[in-house]
């Protein structure tokens, strides 16, 4: 009997051990931070450097599509030596590691807490370092992109519109945040806006054309700003033939990007109101849906003079982002 009793305790104490380490292993605190900033984990010295100014001159670039200047990222430097604790838990981080080891650049999830995202770049010297930014800064920013915006969904999701006809029409899924509402709703056109303030807004459309409406190659954006240009003028004309357009002066930037797994075309550009003194920045998506023979078209825009612009952009391409097709 004493020889049972001495084997159950050896069970019950190797099971306790095996759970806490378990529970260790899964164990991360959460995340903390605000959006579209980084952490950069660098030594003083290679951060006062040229690592340092490649550094900012990457990821501070001003984001294409704005009015006036402002970062893809703001960042804030930790010196090596304190990052630990509450410094290590930021969302997105940036650690440079320069010393006796290759030159090396490696993105971690979950490393330190839980949702992270974190990029190591390494080498022996300064122009090693450099080097591996430039080969793999497109890498590194699309990772921290997919994290924030993961981020911006979540929050998102804790209070959201109810769009089931925009829904049932389109044939999509999306979430849109309950502070948002829908003001024009046709049979094939969607028009959902946000107030700032009584004069400041974000407005996002949704509607779909055939496949054949946007060719692929040369003249591509051509024929998304010719698509968003009639859209604006015959969707939500102003008074005395005022009308939305893209602005000529500025020329809109277009990345290929993949949206619920499939094929789409990002537009980043500024918008005027014919005769009338207002404009603005404006994010289009054109998502190849090749099953229902269709671009379905996501489309979002600003007007909030005097503000800066950036983080209100990063809100319509996250809302945007979450459409999945039926």
């Amino acid at each position: 009997m004493k020889a049972l009793y001495s084997v159950l305790i050896c069970v019950l104490l190797l099971a306790c051990g095996d759970k806490k380490e378990a529970d260790k292993s899964i164990y991360l605190p959460a995340s903390n931070g605000n959006l579209n900033s980084i952490s950069v984990v660098a030594d003083n010295l290679v951060w006062e450097g040229g690592v340092g100014e490649r550094v900012r001159d990457i990821f501070a670039a001003p984001l294409d599509g704005l009015p006036t200047e402002e970062p893809l990222f703001n960042m804030r430097q930790i010196p090596t030596q304190v990052f630990d604790g509450f410094a290590a838990r930021s969302r997105i981080v940036l650690k440079i590691e320069k010393g006796d080891i290759e030159a090396t650049t490696k993105i971690v999830t979950d490393a330190f807490a839980k949702p992270q995202t974190v990029a190591v770049v390494g080498g022996k010297t300064d122009k090693e370092i450099i080097a591996q930014l430039e080969e793999n800064k497109d890498k590194i920013i699309d990772a921290f992109t997919k994290e924030e915006v993961k981020e911006k969904q979540r929050r998102i999701d804790l209070s959201l519109l109810e769009d089931n006809q925009m829904e049932n029409k389109l044939g999509i899924t999306i979430h849109i945040p309950s502070v948002y509402r829908i003001s024009k709703a046709d049979e094939d056109f969607f028009w959902v806006r946000k107030n700032l303030s009584n004069s400041k807004t974000m407005e996002l459309m949704f509607y779909e054309v055939p496949l054949e409406t946007i060719s692929k190659g040369d003249s591509t954006i051509v024929d998304i700003v010719k698509m968003r240009d009639e859209i604006t003028k015959s969707k939500i004309p102003g008074e005395d033939g005022i009308y939305m357009a893209v602005e000529d002066a500025y020329a809109p930037s277009m990345f290929k990007i993949i949206i619920d797994n499939k094929p789409a075309y990002e537009i980043r550009g500024m918008w005027e109101m014919k005769g009338y003194t207002m404009a603005g920045p404006f994010i289009t998506y054109a998502i190849e849906d090749k099953i229902n023979n269709r671009y379905l078209i996501a489309d979002g825009y600003v007007y909030a003079p005097s503000l800066e612009k950036r983080d209100y952009i990063f809100e319509l391409e996250s809302i945007i982002k979450s459409i999945t097709i039926k």
